[in-house]
């Protein structure tokens, strides 16, 4: 039988599994002379034998194994060779307890996998084993697999619920790994005997969505059936008809069967074009629905109004069968930085009337479901699934009353059937009224307080006092010396995968990149990752933590502040220095490397006028109490500047707002 080859970890993991920051395991290498040798990865990123670690860990009493069988059981999968060779063993897991049927043969190591997760679910269970292990794969291969979030999927059923409640038979024609059948399932299966059917081209995600169901603990009236197909080329279910469908199809697809397709029944409001594979998919859901049946899709915003689809869009108005539009805020799924569109359908009786508006519903730019208080979540779950619902069953019983805090229209549909058909919810639905007057209201309060601590900071700055004499100067040691002496850490700026950073408006929860180029332009930073691609890339991010002194090694904006809005990912010559509390003041730090001194050493060091060599910088060698005193003037002269800076933007805010409130009429 072939050896299997040892399963290996890298620091981020090694730091999960001990229940540690990565800053701690770094501490551990350097102080430990046992720590085990890296046995492969590069310099930057060296991987470990997971074996040599455990041992390590339980011998110097920091093992939480025990603790935690599931965070110990990722490392095996997560070390079989491929995505599909992971995926095919998390599913055999499901498989192995009966869960669903099994099938596909595996190697040994992915044997070696399933059987210490068969061990973990004695214990922990096989539903919570399961899910942990697909919510890891899915995280670590976020860039090649899209999946629904669970809130995301929860809301999609609950607005089907709204247009047709009691489904006998739900139909999601690009399952992926399942989420949007198991949320059906979860909130129907209590009312009647229940259909789940699924369809995926991947063979590898249609059998993770039979055992994500297959262990979810569904009642036994449940019926599950997923299929491995090409949906749009041959569709299994063809024959079928469902009650609900929901999907989160592919985007942007090009190679989805326009020519071989041309003639197809499925096309009632015409054939897509080439460009237009997302209006294949909605005509695709109304075709499989029984007539008075519901479909809930989530499609990118260019779905609305690009001109190639606008013959189809005019169509699904004049029939009836495309009921509401609603702008969701940018991060409700992935591609995290655009701000996807739920559309609602329903597949016309054939003695319906057509409607007479379009429910158009903009929840993108509100304040209702832009992120949780806590700024966990960059979308408020909570506000939309309450909301949103309510204003889709208003619009459906032919409510005019304004019943939720989101932004919303009901349209006539004859105004919508222009040359453009444009459906974004954006484009119709109006400001609310007054919104420029409560600005201005906020932007005094705020204003008036940042004066308040303006003031403040400037008195306790204006009683420094001069020294009358200088005195001897302290002596002074480099940033390579601390760095040798242990007092500090440097986490240097890594290069990100450049589909990875997201631009435009940043969403509660996403981690700022900073870059360059931010700090050449004076702006905030402009792109950020959402918390899957901060999980996916973690060992090629390096992210700030509180009170790291972040310095820029560009010459032409060399600076160094202390970090206060942790965490932030930095970008090649940008770097973090993490200092020993007990040895180095991290106020103290960052004053004196930003002092004019070091910035005319960053000149003379630098290379080819554009790097500065950070370890050669020189802080002066004081106590830390002394620094401490220091410390806290350099605190207040960064308060300062910032203030002066926040009361700048705030009173330009200012200024905007009374303006807009007085052209509304709403001051005098």
């Amino acid at each position: 039988m072939p050896s299997i080859p040892p399963v290996t970890v890298a620091l981020a993991e090694i730091a999960r599994l001990a229940g540690v920051g990565r800053a701690a395991v770094s501490n551990w290498r350097r102080r430990y002379s046992t720590f085990p040798a890296p046995v492969g990865g590069t310099d930057t990123t060296p991987q470990f034998d997971l074996a040599e670690v455990e041992s390590w860990l339980r011998d110097n009493g920091k093992l939480r194994r025990e603790e935690d069988l599931l965070r110990w059981l990722w490392p095996q999968f997560d070390a079989l060779p491929g995505r599909a060779a992971a995926g095919e063993a998390i599913a055999a897991v499901a498989e192995a307890t009966g869960a669903t049927e099994a099938s596909g043969k595996l190697g040994n190591a992915q044997l070696a996998a399933v059987e210490e997760a068969l061990k973990v679910a004695r214990s922990r269970g096989v539903g919570a084993t399961y899910d942990f292990l697909l919510e890891r794969w899915s995280r670590t291969h976020v860039r090649q697999i899209s999946t629904t979030p669970s809130p995301l999927a929860e809301l999609m059923v609950t607005l089907a619920a709204v247009l047709g409640d009691r489904p006998r038979a739900v139909l999601d024609p690009a399952c992926g790994t399942g989420g949007l059948l198991l949320a059906a399932g979860h909130r129907w299966s209590s009312e009647r005997a229940l259909e789940l059917m699924g369809s995926d081209v991947s063979p590898v995600l249609a059998r993770l969505a039979r055992g994500r169901i297959g262990t979810s603990g569904l009642p036994r009236n449940v019926r599950t059936r997923i299929a491995t197909t090409d949906t749009l080329r041959d569709d299994t279910w063809a024959a079928e008809r469902a009650d609900v469908v929901l999907c989160n199809p592919p985007y942007n697809a090009r190679d989805w069967g326009h020519e071989e397709l041309a003639t197809d029944t499925r096309w009632t409001f015409g054939l897509p074009p080439r460009t237009e594979s997302e209006l294949a998919w909605v005509q695709h859901a109304l075709a499989g629905l029984a007539d008075g049946g519901t479909a809930v899709l989530l499609l990118p915003p260019g779905v609305a109004k690009r001109r190639a689809g606008r013959r189809i869009r005019a169509g699904l108005l004049r029939t009836g069968a495309l009921r509401a539009v609603i702008a969701l805020p940018a991060g409700s799924a992935p591609p995290h930085a655009v701000g996807l569109h739920l559309w609602l359908l329903r597949k016309p009786a054939a003695d319906a009337h057509p409607l007479k508006t379009l429910l158009l519903v903009d929840a993108a730019e509100t304040e209702e479901g832009t992120g949780t208080k806590d700024g966990r979540d960059p979308v408020d779950w909570d506000a939309l699934t309450h909301s949103l619902p309510a204003v889709v069953r208003a619009h459906e019983a032919g409510e005019s009353r304004d019943v939720s805090p989101v932004r919303s229209a009901a349209v006539p549909v004859v105004g919508l059937l222009d040359e453009q058909v444009d459906l974004t919810p954006a484009r119709h639905v109006p400001a609310v009224r007054g919104s420029a007057a409560r600005r201005a209201r906020r932007s005094w309060e705020e204003f008036s307080s940042a004066l308040s601590r303006l003031a403040e900071v400037s008195s306790a700055l204006a009683a420094l006092r001069e020294l009358e004499e200088a005195g001897v100067q302290p002596p002074t040691t480099s940033i390579d010396e601390l760095l040798r002496a242990g007092a500090l850490e440097l986490h240097g700026g890594q290069t990100l995968p450049r589909d990875a950073v997201h631009q435009g408006p940043r969403p509660r929860g996403a981690v700022p990149v900073l870059t360059v180029n931010d700090l050449i332009r004076r702006t905030e930073p402009t792109g950020w990752l959402g918390p899957h691609q901060v999980t996916a890339f973690e060992e090629h991010i390096t992210l700030t933590a509180p009170l790291d002194v972040v310095v820029v090694g560009a010459s032409q904006v060399f600076d160094a502040w202390v970090e206060q809005t942790a965490p932030t990912a930095l970008v090649p010559q940008i770097l973090a220095l993490r200092p020993d509390p007990g040895l180095l003041d991290p106020w103290f730090l960052a004053g004196c490397l930003r002092s004019p001194g070091n910035a005319r050493q960053a000149g003379s060091h630098s290379t080819h006028a554009s790097r500065v060599d950070v370890r050669r910088l020189r802080v002066p060698r004081l106590s830390l109490a002394e620094q401490r005193r220091y410390g806290e003037a350099f605190r207040r002269i960064v308060e300062l500047e910032r203030m002066l800076q926040q009361a700048n933007g705030l009173g330009r805010e200012l200024t905007g707002a009374l303006s807009d409130a007085l052209a509304e009429g709403r001051l005098r």
